[in-house]
């Protein structure tokens, strides 16, 4: 059952890693890797500057509750040993009545391949499934993007779907792959 409203408790640990709200502090460790063109090639969104991270930062980066459809939240993804901000995670819920939400993340490019993807998005798993109470939960990505393609499977995310030249994204065709996982094939996963 889906339980609305929601507040995951926070941070959330992992091994290696604490996953908590962004904050204006965050603004230069994120404008690193928000900025930067190859971090956001396959990414739903051009290069960002100072002022539309400060924009999120007070808009969609501060909910931290799920009370309705088509709302997320978005964690910073920090290193326990530094306290170092290295990327960003988001959870999406669509549809309370079908229980479907998404997850998405980004690193900064010197720490693609360090497994903190695959970490982050495991734990945002177990809030969406453990937690929340979802039943499918979904991530679309660029079908160029071979290692966001590796880490959905990581996880456990089975591709559903191949949508070929579905978009017209940053000026090219492109098309999407779509995984997902459902709660049956998480408890299975984590028994």
């Amino acid at each position: 059952m889906l339980r609305l409203p929601f507040r995951p408790s926070l941070p959330l640990e992992t091994e290696r890693l604490l996953l908590r709200p962004l904050t204006s502090a965050d603004t230069d460790a994120l404008l690193a890797y928000r900025s930067d063109e190859e971090s956001c090639r396959y990414l739903p969104f051009p290069p960002m500057d100072r002022t539309e991270i400060d924009r999120r930062l007070r808009e969609q980066w501060g909910r931290v509750t799920f009370d309705g459809p088509e709302q997320n939240i978005t964690l910073g993804v920090t290193l326990k040993s530094t306290g170092e901000l290295v990327g960003d995670v988001v959870l999406f819920l669509h549809s309370p009545t079908s229980r479907t939400g998404e997850i998405g993340y980004v690193l900064h490019p010197n720490q693609v391949g360090s497994g903190y993807a695959s970490e982050a998005a495991t734990a945002l798993l177990r809030v969406a499934f453990d937690e929340l109470g979802l039943h499918r939960v979904v991530g679309r990505l660029d079908a160029r993007n071979d290692a966001s393609a590796r880490v959905l499977e990581r996880i456990g995310m089975r591709q559903e779907a191949l949508l070929r030249e579905d978009e017209w994204f940053k000026g090219e065709w492109s098309s999407t792959l779509i995984y997902a996982i459902l709660e049956q094939d998480w408890a299975a996963r984590t028994r």
